[in-house]
């Protein structure tokens, strides 16, 4: 097999802490599946920590993590948003945002302070994360004819196929997800059935 068809990435929300001198980093790590999650996030933390001086983050999408985004938000260039992205690498997740808050203590950390801070934050937020394997799945749409429902059911059924959608009218629509793994064998059986149209979405 040419790709990996798993990923990992967390379950749900967690938060870590790390200090020094007096400043305070709190790391929010949260599951997203597109960019457009990160700013109702991050106002909410604004919110949330409104005397905080600093929200820095990184973020890492797409099955094959080929996506990322950092952001220092006023702190020395390199010293904030690459170290958290750092951290992401190093757990080998995906589809994860993690901002970390940071109140000023007064005493000015430096350089190599700030990066091992917003380092450990992250990390203490992965560690208290529940992290999980994923599949990569491409996500279909078929359109068919009422006469051969009952051979599309029973590959979904055959197969395991996880059916999104469905709207059964004049003709019929399913959208479902399957494995990429298992993709050719399910788009081949589909191909048998007479009068079936197959889209390909997108890639989850």
């Amino acid at each position: 097999m040419l790709f990996d068809d798993t990923y990992k990435t967390i379950s749900a929300a967690s938060e870590g802490i790390f200090r020094d001198k007096g400043s305070k980093f709190i790391a929010y790590a949260y599951p997203i599946r597109s960019d457009e999650e990160v700013k109702n996030l991050l106002q909410n933390l604004r919110s949330e920590h409104p005397k905080a001086r600093h929200f820095c983050w990184a973020l890492r999408l797409s099955p094959d993590r080929s996506i990322f985004r950092i952001q220092d938000d006023g702190e020395p260039s390199g010293t904030a948003g690459r170290p958290i992205l750092n951290t992401l690498l190093s757990a080998e997740i995906t589809n994860i945002l993690i901002v970390v808050v940071r109140y000023f203590g007064g005493t000015l950390l430096g350089v190599p302070g700030l990066i091992n801070a917003y380092k450990t934050a992250a990390a203490e937020a992965i560690k208290e994360a529940n992290v999980i394997e994923k599949t990569v799945n491409d996500i279909y749409e078929i359109t068919f004819d009422y006469l051969v429902m009952n051979d599309v059911m029973r590959l979904m059924k055959d197969e395991q196929l996880n059916i999104l959608d469905q709207n059964f009218d004049n003709s019929c629509v399913i959208k479902f997800e399957v494995r990429k793994a298992h993709l050719n064998t399910v788009l081949g059986k589909l191909d048998k059935i007479e009068n079936l149209k197959t889209k390909y979405l997108f890639t989850a």
